[in-house]
């Protein structure tokens, strides 16, 4: 496949003696949302948490920009223009939205007031304020803690921390789990927003509507490995359950 901004070659993940991914392969193109789709236990999460840095395979390749690298940490990740929206979403819920974006890469005030390590709030808090409306995040009250707002507005500022540091790509963990139809509605049009900044989009889901909603691929993982890809465009939710669940085989559907 040409154009692959990220991809995994032969990825193998072993936890003791669970296989959890057995010669896993993926790829990413540039400014492309891709659903990485597959029943419990095929291996999304670890394969995500491999090409993010959290975890190091036993085995395989992962190349970025047709370059082999290899991640010991998610900071490395990070450098590459690669962040990680997480299920739990990592946010610290006492801090406000601002806070949170910049958390671990705060700006400090200049002279000599930097030095000593004081921050610069209100450059921050406006930095936040426009990398939120850029993509369309409503946040009534920017200096409220993250803890006291709608599961919405917490992905969004998840979203939104990892959109302004990745300059590549964007992996969400099943972003809309544990959101409501209109909050879903919005992290599906931030999605698209990502993408037409260029960055490109792993969507780790369970939920078939949505991912033929805003997905332009799907990979599909079954007991560790790949066994699909489609064009979003070129077949029915039936190929991807299918795919899934080991009715179609990986000759018929890769």
């Amino acid at each position: 496949m040409a154009d692959l901004i990220l991809e995994a070659r032969d990825i193998v993940k072993n936890f003791g003696r669970v296989m959890a991914l057995r010669g896993a392969d993926f790829g990413v193109q540039t400014g492309e949302v891709v659903a990485l789709v597959g029943d419990n236990g095929a291996g999304k999460s670890t394969l995500i948490k491999c090409l993010a840095g959290v975890e190091q395979p036993d085995a395989g390749e992962v190349l970025f920009e047709g370059r082999p690298v290899t991640l010991h940490t998610p900071t490395q990740a990070r450098a590459l223009g690669v962040e990680t929206v997480y299920q739990d979403l990592a946010l610290a819920a006492d801090l406000d939205p601002a806070a949170n974006l910049f958390l671990g890469r705060e700006t400090t005030r200049g002279g000599v007031l930097g030095k000593l390590g004081f921050l610069d709030k209100a450059a921050m808090h406006r930095q936040a304020a426009e990398a939120f409306d850029s993509l369309g995040v409503g946040i009534q009250d920017s200096s409220a803690p993250v803890a006291n707002m709608s599961g919405g507005q917490r992905q969004g500022v998840a979203v939104s921390r990892a959109v302004t540091w990745a300059s590549k790509v964007v992996f969400m963990d099943e972003p809309t789990a544990a959101l409501g139809v209109v909050q879903t509605r919005h992290v599906l049009e931030l999605i698209r927003r990502v993408r037409e900044r260029g960055v490109s989009v792993v969507l780790i889901s369970h939920n078939l509507p949505e991912v033929f909603e805003v997905a332009d691929r799907i990979e599909v993982l079954r007991l560790g490995e790949r066994v699909a890809q489609f064009k979003r465009a070129d077949v029915g939710m039936e190929d991807v359950v299918g795919a899934m669940t080991g009715a179609i085989t990986r000759g018929e559907a890769a």
